[in-house]
């Protein structure tokens, strides 16, 4: 890809501009021409969108009243500001339950059991066959399962949906048996496996999972641990989280990635301490930053991290999206609620990036 069909510029230089483009621009851009419609469908060029795309993951938010009977999406992005977003091309009401490399997981909202995979970029969605088990739907304590995720492997273009519980039998109490259903993009099936479990999960918890090392995790409602569910071998397990951390009243705890690996955020009333995994294999965690909240002491007791790279973090709060540059300890207010009666922000914010990746 070295001679210069495109003018006065390098093939790789162009694929270099073209895989910084918005996907709704690039998209556009295949029209130019035969050549240019051939580029932007090559898997070559797939892979370098989606690894730029990667250094900037955004902020995807359902902004929703009191009710919850009316709500929006948006995109907070730390480059282009905040745009509209749009799940009308599904044809039901959802709700956001998983975000991962570009893939939205969704349950409809009216239909309980019913479940979608999109890609709200190119508009391309699969809706998820039912399982024959019944499981699915009688999870406890709220009939939708406890934990939904969602691993999205970039470089097979294959996809997973997870979704686990605690069973319960109609007019029994749950019996600590969990349930873990996962279905296959390339079988187009589920599968099942039984295991037990004694971790609870609050909501932070249940929407913060993160997908690395081919494995989704979540983090525990006490914190003592970090939950692993291996995709390849169907296994449960538990991973420690790092020495310094202090589980002492008032510390509260995310579970976030950073650049493809696994990372502890620790937030206390004066300050947050980031770890990163760099060594998954043993478990070895680093501190790599410890940032100062003073200067936003007020919005403490309610701030969430959502997403992260080495050079930012977002955080939401009741009516904020907050932004805060790791290299010139910055914070910035990238958008802000201004009716009094919506749900907090924090509550339905999912991290998201731009990628070009089927459903199909």
């Amino acid at each position: 890809m070295n001679s210069p069909r495109f003018g006065f510029f390098p093939d790789e230089v162009v694929l270099q501009i073209l895989s910084r483009l918005p996907i709704k621009s690039l998209f556009r851009s295949r029209i130019v021409c035969k050549l240019w419609y051939r580029l932007v469908s090559d898997k070559y060029f797939i892979h370098l969108y989606n690894e730029a795309s990667a250094k900037n993951p955004v902020l995807l938010v359902e902004v929703s009243d009191s009710l919850g009977s009316r709500s929006n999406l948006i995109v907070v992005d730390n480059q282009r500001g905040v745009s509209e977003f749009s799940l009308g091309f599904l044809k039901d009401r959802v709700k956001v339950r998983a975000s991962c490399n570009g893939l939205l997981c969704c349950s409809s909202i009216p239909d309980k059991g019913v479940y979608y995979v999109c890609n709200p970029m190119t508009r391309e969605f699969k809706l998820l066959p039912k399982s024959r088990e019944r499981h699915v739907t009688r999870f406890y304590p709220d009939g939708e399962a406890t934990l939904v995720g969602l691993a999205c492997n970039l470089s097979t273009q294959k996809f997973n949906v997870v979704l686990a519980g605690y069973h319960r039998t109609f007019g029994h109490r749950p019996d600590g048996t969990f349930i873990c259903m996962v279905y296959d993009s390339e079988s187009n099936k589920w599968r099942k496996f039984v295991s037990f479990q004694d971790d609870q999960f609050t909501h932070m918890n249940k929407n913060q999972v993160v997908y690395v090392n081919g494995a989704l995790h979540w983090l525990t409602g006490s914190c003592s641990c970090i939950l692993v569910l291996d995709l390849d071998y169907d296994i449960w397990r538990k991973m420690s989280l790092p020495e310094q951390v202090s589980c002492r009243s008032g510390n509260r705890f995310y579970l976030l990635e950073s650049d493809g690996c696994l990372s502890v955020v620790q937030i206390s009333d004066a300050w947050m301490r980031i770890w990163v995994l760099r060594e998954y294999e043993r478990e070895e965690w680093h501190l790599v930053d410890t940032v100062s909240l003073r200067c936003i002491k007020g919005l403490v007791p309610g701030i969430f991290p959502i997403c992260q790279t080495g050079e930012y973090i977002f955080l939401a709060t009741h009516k904020q999206i907050l932004v805060f540059y790791r290299k010139t300890r910055v914070w910035k207010e990238m958008y802000s609620v201004k009716n009094s009666s919506t749900l907090p922000l924090w509550y339905s914010a999912h991290a998201f990036r731009s990628t070009i990746f089927s459903c199909h």
